[in-house]
């Protein structure tokens, strides 16, 4: 990868790794459906805490489709560049940003890296449920629809930590909908399942946490309205190591506006894709095969001993 950037892909043979056989019962069920593989975008700075045991829930997950995990530690200082490099998956990859970039840098890093037909960012503080991934997948590999939200307003297992952060969001979503006549229920969440062409084609600026608006904002500005699902959410505190605060939400506004303003670029044509999307090319990478690992006592499934040591 160009300028500051370390990737590696953790290799090693999972031919006998429990839950193998499950895996293959899933896929055999929906061997008549429509081709996908999803790339899962995990942006990580200062996550030590908790990217561990999230990553093993990613790839714990069983889902009908093929998968793939890049993480793209975005110049963490605390022990999460440590944690990545005892990853030890084949769908793993790692990307390391030597400087701190911004939370919609690393996403932009991780989607550059990314050969699935459709990719979803899902965060490291493990807020969120990967096994929601796999309803979100449901109507895309029945070919319902291409763009999918996990909803946490939707009568799903749900948690905010702050009725203002609640509030917040429930505010910026009707100002979406106003602007754009639309009905989202939750503008702000971090599942968004994205066509990978799509999400390339729509020309992202923002760099911190005002891509996750951009998104939503140019989609529905082309007329693209998502599909929603409910997912289950479990919010942190700023104690925990929550990072988003009110001048974020102010500059959801001005993003909104602007892009509803025409204020901003898109690109001249998001067209119908074929029956399978075009994917990014195999990431440049650094491949090396990594010794199994040592146990770590944080994590809560024994099954993820696999993945992370």
């Amino acid at each position: 990868m160009a300028g500051d950037s370390h990737t590696h892909h953790a290799v090693r043979h999972l031919a006998g790794a429990p839950g193998a056989h499950r895996l293959t019962a899933v896929r055999s069920a929906t061997a008549g459906a429509r081709n996908i593989k999803l790339s899962i975008l995990m942006p990580a700075y200062n996550e030590q805490a908790t990217i561990g045991s999230a990553i093993a829930a990613v790839l714990d997950t069983e889902y009908p489709c093929d998968v793939e995990l890049i993480v793209v530690d975005d110049g963490s200082s605390d022990a999460t560049g440590s944690i990545l490099q005892r990853v030890d998956d084949p769908r793993a990859v790692i990307v390391t940003h030597a400087q701190n970039r911004g939370k919609g840098a690393a996403l932009q890093t991780a989607a550059r890296h990314a050969t699935g037909t459709h990719l979803v960012p899902f965060d490291a503080d493990f807020e969120y449920d990967p096994a929601d991934l796999v309803a979100m997948l449901r109507p895309v590999i029945q070919r319902r629809c291409d763009v999918v939200y996990g909803t946490r307003l939707l009568g799903a297992n749900t948690r905010y930590q702050s009725y203002r952060h609640a509030l917040g969001n429930r505010a910026l979503t009707i100002a979406a909908n106003v602007l754009f006549d639309v009905c989202l229920s939750d503008l702000h969440t971090c599942l968004k399942l994205v066509p990978t062409h799509l999400f390339r084609e729509l020309d992202l600026a923002e760099r911190g946490f005002g891509l996750d608006t951009e998104i939503t904002a140019k989609l529905l500005r082309c007329g693209i309205k998502p599909f929603e699902v409910p997912v289950s959410y479990h919010s942190r505190s700023f104690a925990a190591g929550k990072k988003i605060t009110w001048r974020d939400g102010v500059e959801c506004l001005q993003i909104l506006a602007r892009v509803r303003s025409g204020r901003t670029r898109i690109a001249d044509s998001l067209t119908e894709a074929p029956e399978m999307w075009p994917v990014g090319p195999e990431p440049q990478a650094v491949r090396r095969s990594m010794a199994a690992p040592a146990a770590v006592h944080e994590r809560p499934a024994a099954a993820a001993l696999a993945h992370v040591g």
